[in-house]
């Protein structure tokens, strides 16, 4: 295949994905994260997101293992190892001078994390653990101001039937043995994330923070909104690599995608039916 047809056929398929996966429903407009974002949400209102966020936050990090495990390839193992390790607590190293490193904003630790444990960047390569830097662990804390604790977060038993499809959706296309469904899954994962969910739920926090729960730590969404952004300078990059590669199959890579978005709805519109109906946090 020449250059030119190359960049034809790649060009037809980023017209293919933008009507596909990123005009999503969910990626587009999504009614609960809007809600969240004006900071109106109720202690009881915020348990509950709470403990179903936990539950989704936790068991992920399965779909990660799997999607480390089944790589088709030693570069994208230790992409995945990456992620994985970073999520269980060992710090992102920089390589670069001390200068010109993203350390993020520094002051309240509530809200922005310790300094020391929240590196957006670098490797895990070379550097170290620490209990404090796992995500999971960020996440406990935000659960403390609202009388959370950890019997109370993250296990299987405490995530509604939305959230459980959502965690159980992830593993398989996300985590999955074939490579071009896995890799649609990711993409797609990798977008909405970057759509702007992350900000809603920090503006949310944030105002609610300020407004009556001075104690909240909002550090691990603060983080990810900052991480997500970076994330999603890489996605056209990545998105090209998958169409070269040669395991290419278009209908698979489209169908990891839509599957793991309608699964991603599926946990938002759980939230925002659990929110109109007034069903609280799982004890």
């Amino acid at each position: 295949m020449s250059e030119q047809a190359a960049k034809t056929g790649f060009d037809e398929f980023l017209h293919e994905v933008q009507n596909e996966l990123l005009r999503h429903r969910i990626i587009a407009h999504n009614p609960y994260t809007e809600w969240f974002a004006t900071g109106q949400a109720t202690d009881a209102e915020l348990r509950h997101f709470v403990q179903q966020f936990s539950v989704f936050s936790n068991l992920f990090l399965i779909a990660q293992l799997l999607k480390v495990i089944n790589a088709p390839s030693l570069e994208q193992m230790r992409a995945g190892k990456e992620i994985l390790m970073n999520e269980l607590g060992v710090i992102y190293r920089s390589s670069k001078p001390a200068s010109l490193r993203s350390v993020g904003p520094r002051g309240d630790q509530d809200v922005h994390g310790d300094p020391d444990l929240v590196s957006i960047e670098g490797s895990v390569e070379g550097s170290v653990y620490r209990h404090r830097a796992a995500h999971y662990e960020w996440m406990l804390g935000v659960g403390e101001a609202l009388g959370l604790c950890y019997e109370d977060l993250g296990k299987r038993r405490h995530g509604s039937p939305t959230t459980l499809h959502f965690c159980d959706e992830l593993s398989r296309t996300y985590g999955s043995e074939d490579p071009m469904v896995a890799e649609g899954a990711s993409f797609a994962v990798e977008n909405w994330a970057a759509a702007g969910f992350w900000q809603h739920l920090e503006n949310g926090l944030l105002k609610i923070k300020q407004r009556r729960l001075p104690t909240l730590r909002v550090a691990f969404f603060t983080w990810h909104n900052r991480v997500e952004g970076q994330h999603a300078d890489h996605v056209m990059d990545e998105l090209r690599e998958a169409f070269h590669a040669p395991y290419f199959d278009r209908e698979k890579f489209f169908s990891g995608g839509r599957q793991i978005l309608d699964a991603v709805a599926t946990f938002w519109d759980g939230l925002e039916q659990d929110r109109l109906r007034g069903i609280g946090c799982r004890h």
